[in-house]
Formats: structure tokens, C-alpha cells, sequence
């Protein structure tokens, strides 16, 4: 049997402010790999050079990463504010059509922080900007030193910093054995509304929704607000996620 592939999103970053390129974290990557036990396929995250129909009959399963961009807020029928830039409009356009179709079909989709957000936003959901200004949340930005500069440490960034509470029964719980687990937080943007068909399958203890799930997709649709792509090969809570993906794609392969 063939090993499963799996189209990682790009994201768009320009070098020296001068050249546009498309960028996959590694830790995606190698979480596909290692974990998963598929070949991780970048696409780029604009559909004037990603045709989803064509990405589809490549691929077995797809993961939305996290970013550094937000999803714009007209996707949401907000206004944007300059304080909440940078936005990757392509990506916007791209990955929330891809959720649809890859649900429609079929197709294991696992997204993470602002894949987790574009799954919401392509079923109808709401996001809020900077989820710590809601009254009683917590402030889930990844830490930083005293003169503002990101921690120079990534075990500190990405330490588990907060509980999360899953549903009990549910998706997530099944998976997991449990009903609490404990995860890393490195976002400003966050879920206010879940859309139609997200069904929230874990919260923190602040309220923020953590974990989703698409209801009635025809294959694995699950997201996470934490980034689970940093260490599934040591974290217990990550690598079931990415294996139970896995397990996705070769059940999907099988099938033909």
C-alpha cells in the first residue's frame, strides 16, 4: 500500500520585503511524517496557483497550519482594524472554500490555530480579534520578556499553559480517554460564534473554545486551537491527534 500524502497549506511571506514566497513551519512537516505516517506535500495558499479540484485528486488528507496572519474580518462580517494585521487574503480565499469541499468529500482535515478559525469562518462562524479583551478570558498570547520581545526560549513559548475541558463522550474524549487535558496557547484571534455545523468539543477554563469538530462530515473534521504540530513525537495529547489522523488517511487509501 502506498503511503498516504498529505497537502500542508502555505502561507505568504515576503523575504527582505521584497520577494513573495509561500511557508510551511517544519514542525508541520515533520508532525505529518513522523506521526501521521504520511509524505507532507506543501500547496500554496492562493487559489490562483492552487486548484482545489486538482489539489484534491493528489492528496489524502489535509492540514490547515497555524499563522501569523489573522482570517480577514469581512469573512466574518466585521470591519478590520490595523491592529489586528497582518491578513493573508489568499489564503482567506483559499482555505475556506477548501474546508467546504474537503468536508463534502470526504477528505481528513485537521486544522490548527488559524486552520482551526477557518473552519469556523467557512461554516458560518464568527471570530473575535484579541479573544483576551472579552471580559474574564485569560490572555492566550504566547509569553513574552518584560521589554515586550517574544521569549527567546520555545520550550517556554510552547509549555502547556492552560486546562482544556472536553465534552464529555465526545469526539475529542473518545480519542483522547479523558476529559481534561492540558495545552500550549499562542493566539490572539479566537472563536466568538461557532458556525452552523461546528460543534464545540472543548473549552478553557475561561470559556475560549479550544477543540472543534465538523458535525455529519463524511470523514475525520477536527480542529484545535492549540498548536499540536509542536510536539506530537513527546506529547501524548498531540501524537494521538495526528496518529488518529493518520489512521484517517489510510482508511481513506484503502478505499480508493
Amino acid at each position: 500500500m502506498r503511503r498516504p500524502v498529505v497537502g500542508v497549506i502555505g502561507n505568504a511571506y515576503r523575504i527582505e520585503n521584497r520577494f513573495a514566497t509561500q511557508m510551511v513551519g517544519e514542525r508541520n512537516l515533520r508532525a505529518v511524517a513522523e506521526v501521521a505516517g504520511a509524505l507532507p506535500l506543501m500547496f500554496a495558499g492562493t487559489p490562483d496557483i492552487t486548484d482545489i479540484g486538482a489539489l484534491l485528486d493528489t492528496v489524502d488528507g489535509v492540514v490547515l497550519t497555524g499563522a501569523r496572519a489573522n482570517v480577514h474580518p469581512t469573512r466574518f462580517r466585521t470591519k478590520p482594524d490595523p491592529r489586528h494585521e497582518p491578513y493573508d487574503i489568499h489564503r482567506d480565499d483559499l482555505a475556506l472554500a477548501l474546508s467546504e469541499v474537503c468536508v463534502a468529500r470526504g477528505v481528513p482535515l485537521f486544522g490548527i490555530c488559524r486552520g482551526f478559525q477557518e473552519m469556523n469562518v467557512a461554516f458560518g462562524g464568527s471570530l473575535h480579534p484579541e479573544i483576551r479583551e472579552l471580559p474574564g478570558r485569560m490572555n492566550h498570547r504566547m509569553p513574552r520578556l518584560e521589554n515586550g520581545e517574544i521569549h527567546p526560549d520555545p520550550t517556554v513559548v510552547f509549555a502547556d499553559r492552560h486546562e482544556v475541558s472536553l465534552v464529555p463522550g465526545g469526539a475529542f474524549a473518545r480519542l483522547l480517554g479523558c476529559e481534561t487535558i492540558r495545552v500550549n496557547s499562542l493566539h490572539g484571534q479566537g472563536i466568538l460564534e461557532p458556525g452552523g455545523r461546528v460543534v464545540v468539543e472543548g473549552t478553557a477554563e475561561d470559556g475560549t473554545i479550544e477543540a472543534i469538530r465538523i458535525a455529519d462530515a463524511a470523514g475525520f473534521a477536527l480542529g484545535v486551537q492549540w498548536h499540536a504540530e509542536y510536539d506530537p513525537q513527546s506529547n501524548p495529547v498531540n501524537r494521538t491527534l495526528f496518529q488518529a489522523f493518520g489512521e484517517a488517511l489510510l482508511a481513506r487509501t484503502r478505499r480508493g
